[in-house]
Order: C-alpha cells, then structure tokens, then sequence
C-alpha cells in the first residue's frame, strides 16, 4: 500500500483550497469535483483565473487594466496599467505588537521581532537608502548570512521599489563579484562573517575586495555579526547599529510601481559563462506566492513558516512570502547538523514551527544517520514537511512517516530560481502516495513531453510548461533582445518552456521528479554551473582540461565526480587534488568541491569543442551510448571506453535497482 496520509475531512474543509472552492462556487458559478478538473479550469481559462486572483487576494493597486496577458512566451505582459508593491502586501493589517519573525542561530539566543519593531527599522533603512541617493529601480545587494538584518533590508529596498540581490557569505569573492557586478548595486550590505558547524569564518577581507571590484558601489552597511569592528578603509563605510538601530521612529514608505517592475536579481548556475541575472517583477512575484502559499502549502494566519535556506538560494525569499498570509517568518542561521542533526527538529519542537521546509538530502541525511525525531520530540504542532531542491526517493517518504511523524503532510514541491515558486507542489485535498508530489500547480501548464513534444503519461519525459505564468522572468538582467532568455528555455520547444528536469506525470495525475536533463549541476539544491568549476580548475597550470557532472542518486544523495586531463608531463597527485578542492572552496563555495577527482585520457567534445556535459551524464545514468551519446558528432570518440567503464563502475556502485533508473522517452 502506497498511500501514505489523507487529511482529515475537518481539515481539508478548514483548507484554504476548500475557502476558495466556496468563493468560486459563490461569487461565479464555478464548481468543480476533483482537483485535477480545478486545475484543467485553470489552465484553460488562464487570464480569468489569475483576475480572479488579483480580486481574491484584495490586492492593493492604483491605476486600471484593459487586458490580463497580452503575448505569449517568451515575452508575455500581465496587467499592464497597474501599479502596486510586493513588500506593501507583506505589512498589511500586521499590528505593531503582532510577531514578524524568528530567528536562531549557532550563536547568541533566539530573537524574536515584533511588527513594530520591524516597521521602524525598515523605515530606518529606506531612510538611510535615500540619504544614500538610492531611488526607484536602483539596485542594492547584500552578502549577509540569515540574519533578521537581511530580510529588514530587503522590506526597505523593495518597499522603495529599488532592486533587492542577495548572496550568502560562504560564496567566494570571484562569486560574488561575478553576480553582483552585472547589475551594479548603489549599496552593499555586508557582515563581518558567520558560522557554520561551530566554527567562525570571518568574511573581512572578502567584503573589501567586492567592494573594490565593484565601483557601482556607494555606500557599504557593515553588520557585524560575529562582533568585529567596522574596517574603514574609506568614508562609504557605515555601520548598521548606528544608522539603523539609532534612529528615530519613521514611518515605512510603499512606492507602487508598474507589474512588470522589477523586485529582485536571483541568478542562475553560470553553465555556459557569467550567471544569468534572473529579474522577477512585483506584480507576478505577487500573485504567484500569495497562490501558492494558499492553495499548495495551506498557510494560515498566525502559523509559524520555516524554510531551512541561506541568502543565496531562492527558499529564502520564498519564506518571506509567508507573510503574505499572516503567518511569522521563521529563520535559522548555521549548520543543520550543529551540535547533532537533531538541531532543526529540536527547533520545530520548542517554537513550534508548523511548515517546516527543508532539502531532500537533509531527510535523506537524518535517515542514513538513524536520526528518529519522534523518540524525542512530540512534534503536535507540526502541519506539514516540505521537502525541495532534489528529488525525493520513495525511501524519504518511508522516513518521514515512519520516523518523524505519522501524521503530517509531506508536500514536496519542485520549482526553481527561474520562477522562485514551484510548478508542483501539495494539494491537501489528495492523499501522500510513496515517491510522488501531489500535483501540478495551479495555474501553471505543465506537461511531460518526448524529443517530438508529444505528451507523455506514466513515462518519462522533459519538464515543459506550456503557456505563461506571472512569476517567469520578466528578462535577464542585461540582456537586451533576450538573447540568452530564449536560448535558457526556448531552444528545445519553440514557444514552449523547457525547464530542464525529466519528470514523469503518474496516471492519478501525481508526479514524479528524475533529476536535471541538463548539464546544470543541481547540488543539495543549489544550481551551480560548469562554468564556474572549470574557471578555477583550469586555471592550475598542470591541467589542461576537466569535466564535471553531479548525478542524483536513488537514496537522495549526490554524487560529483570531476574528470582532469593533465598536462603531458604531469600526473593526478593528492597534492594537486588537494589544491583543486581548496581552490573551490575558496573561490566559489564548499558545495562546488567534488566528490572524486579522477584523471582521465581526454574529455569528450563535439566537434565545435563542446564539453559533451549531458550526453556522459545520461550514460552514467544508464542510459545506452547510442542514446545517450551521438558518437558521430564527436571530435575525439576515441576517449569513449574510458566512459563507457566508468559508467559501469558507477552503475555498479551507485545504481544496483534497475528501477532506480531514470529513462528518458
């Protein structure tokens, strides 16, 4: 028996879902019996469903709308001629003495902020901003770890309608740089470091390099989370306790901007050079979350929402949008194995946290590590468990019910950085069944599709999204003609978005995520690119080429092997992987570093010297070499019998169950 949980009839007729049935039902006439034929209406009538969202919600604008879409993808307007603001929805009817958020951390006690103090200090910022020159559409990032100063300075930028970017301070300057350069921010907020597994690392030094790489770069708000000094090596050096937390009591302002303005830079993996600047805009970030948090998560007022994240992965502006609800942001800052890996479920035990979103490897993690949290810990308060940023094996979902509590929601979802939502997600109205998420989300076309763009069901295919949703980007930073927009989704499906992920739709309609079908290594839910890796690797002068893929195993976990070709006169020492791994760490981050490093005779190319990334991804995978692999187009075949053996070994090693095996149709 595969079904796992079924919400109680008292709660799914308390659901949100269950509300806006009645509403659909009351105010048009729209009644409608399984979810699936709710999401058929949906999609079907896309711009009347999303107008009724807008009036749903009561979201606040100025100004009127003649047409909901105009255009198709890529390139579709929402609501042109209405202006509102994100960060406004989060603040409404919230009273001063109502909690905001919670926040805990490795070090220091828990913080808990009121409304109240949330406003002023927001009010402070934007304050601060303006004295700083920053307006409408300026942009202002921060390398901050998940502390409450973050998301205060992200309520004051996108409240002013600036442009909010953010990267966690275990990215390395090259990075960071990288990111941040394309979109030349006027302010920085910046820390003095953070801590992870009980260890401080202190990021001094890399902020004064960013700044010097970023000549855009006006004014630095240093935040000293570790307690270090304020280094002043120049006048744009402020610190927050004094700017901030000194000021007097200002009121919050909301600059109401066009639908399509944009509200934050989120950046993609940098598989194919610098990583793309992914701009969402207010209107469509909006809508989006205020529907999923509703519909697929079934938030409700004065609930606590808790998404284990760092500032650099798209969860953590995701968490924000509980507020849109009602419900008090929960925070955490650290290791989620510091002091033991009970820390997290210890943390949803005391507060209590009702939503409790985390990765698939981190479950997959407590149960390789025999971690059973309802020996410890009651757990009554806890909803839900969500669970992204990789698939979850049916053995993750034996572990949650057998181990963390029988009777909670596990609503895995899949979505990515390019939508800052998911495309599938929870549906309480549907029971849990082993290994699958629940359904496609409202709203959003989603369908699997073979190389010839026929519909799949029961089999594999490529992750297709066929009409547009509000929260796709509005373009790429930089991009002018959307050059690189269309060839990151396009290419494949003219006029069709073609994420990236083999999925399989269930026939009860269910779906089931294999894993990226691309060369973009999803690794423990954030995307790096290739690019990235083989910049610092190949700049060792003993190696002259490399080869990086990151395969999803069938028990959640990652395995990333990278492939070095030395120079003729040199060899694969410890040493030099040793140097490689540290060079990682340093420039980019710990999750770049590789699993194995394996010296290898060639790297297959296609004949314009294209990394053949995918194709030896798929026969990794099991997929076979004449499917996997077009032996014609290469340039070197001869290197392939190295891969087709390490393929064995891998297969050998990793992937023993044949049905643990992704097959694309």
């Amino acid at each position: 028996m595969d079904t796992l949980w079924r919400a109680s009839d008292d709660v799914r007729k308390k659901s949100q879902l269950s509300r806006f049935r009645r509403y659909l039902k009351e105010q048009y006439g729209l009644q409608f019996g399984e979810y699936r034929q709710l999401w058929q209406w949906s999609v079907e009538h896309l711009s009347e469903f999303w107008s009724i969202l807008l009036e749903y919600f009561e979201v606040d604008y100025s100004g009127t709308y003649s047409e909901v879409l105009k255009g198709s993808m890529p390139g579709a307007r929402w609501f042109e001629g209405i202006e509102l603001n994100y960060a406004e929805h989060l603040f409404r009817r919230k009273e001063d003495v109502d909690i905001a958020l919670f926040w805990r951390g490795e070090r220091g006690p828990q913080r808990q902020l009121s409304w109240g103090e949330v406003k002023q200090k927001t009010a402070a910022v934007q304050a601060l901003l303006r004295d700083a020159g920053v307006g409408t559409g300026d942009r202002v990032a921060a390398y901050l770890p998940n502390v409450p100063e973050a998301s205060i300075a992200f309520f004051a930028t996108a409240a002013m309608g600036a442009v909010w970017s953010s990267c966690s301070p275990d990215f390395g300057t090259f990075s960071v740089v990288e990111r941040f350069s394309q979109i030349q921010p006027k302010v920085l907020f910046a820390c003095d470091g953070y801590t992870y597994n009980g260890k401080e690392y202190n990021r001094t030094e890399e902020v004064l390099h960013i700044v010097q790489q970023i000549p855009s770069i006006q004014l630095v708000v240093w935040v000293p989370y570790l307690g270090v000094d304020l280094p002043r090596p120049d006048s744009r050096f402020v610190d927050w306790e004094h700017q901030v937390e000194a000021r007097g009591v200002e009121v919050v302002q909301f600059v109401r901007v066009p639908f399509a303005h944009p509200l934050w830079v989120l950046y993609s993996s940098g598989t194919t050079g610098k990583p793309k600047a992914i701009t969402h805009g207010h209107g469509g970030v909006l809508l989006e979350h205020f529907k999923y948090m509703a519909f697929h998560n079934d938030v409700h007022p004065g609930e606590n929402f808790f998404w284990y994240s760092t500032t650099g992965w798209m969860m953590w502006n995701f968490v924000h949008a509980s507020a849109l609800m009602g419900a008090r942001i929960v925070l955490y800052e650290g290791s989620a194995a510091y002091p033991d890996m009970y820390r997290l479920w210890q943390y949803a035990e005391e507060l209590p946290i009702h939503h409790f979103g985390t990765s698939a490897p981190y479950l997959m993690a407590c149960r390789k590590r025999g971690v059973r949290p309802r020996d410890r810990y009651a757990l009554r308060y806890l909803r839900s468990i969500g669970s992204t940023g990789a698939p979850l094996p049916p053995e993750g979902f034996d572990y949650v019910y057998e181990e963390v509590h029988p009777d909670v929601w596990l609503c895995s979802m899949s979505g990515g950085t390019d939508v800052c939502t998911a495309f599938v997600g929870g549906c309480i109205e549907r029971p849990v069944y082993r290994g699958e998420i629940q359904c496609r989300a409202l709203g959003c076309d989603l369908d699997a599709w073979d190389a010839e763009g026929n519909s799949l069901v029961g089999k594999v295919g490529e992750m297709v999204i066929k009409q547009p949703m509000p929260s796709m980007p509005i373009y790429f930073w930089n991009d002018p003609d959307m050059r690189r927009y269309r060839e990151s989704y396009f290419s494949m499906y003219p006029g069709v978005w073609r994420h990236g992920d083999w999925i399989e739709i269930t026939p009860r309609d269910g779906v089931i995520i294999y894993g990226r079908s691309d060369a973009t290594l999803n690794r423990h839910g954030v995307r790096i690119g290739t690019a990235e890796i083989y910049k610092v690797v190949e700049s060792l002068p003993e190696i002259i080429d490399s080869l990086i893929v990151n395969l999803e195993l069938p028990d959640g976990n990652h395995y990333m092997p990278l492939y070095v070709v030395t120079d003729e006169d040199k060899t694969l020492t410890d040493e030099l992987r040793q140097r490689i791994k540290e060079r990682l760490r340093e420039q980019y981050s710990p999750r770049h570093v590789p699993d194995e490093i394996i010296q290898a005779p060639g790297i297959p190319t296609t004949i314009s010297g294209k990394k053949m990334e995918a194709p030896v991804k798929r026969l990794f995978l099991g997929m076979d070499r004449e499917r996997a692999i077009n032996i014609g187009a290469m340039k070197n075949p001869e290197v392939m019998p190295f891969y087709e053996a390490e393929a064995r070994r891998i297969q050998e090693r990793f992937f023993s169950e044949p049905s643990a095996k992704p097959t694309q149709s």
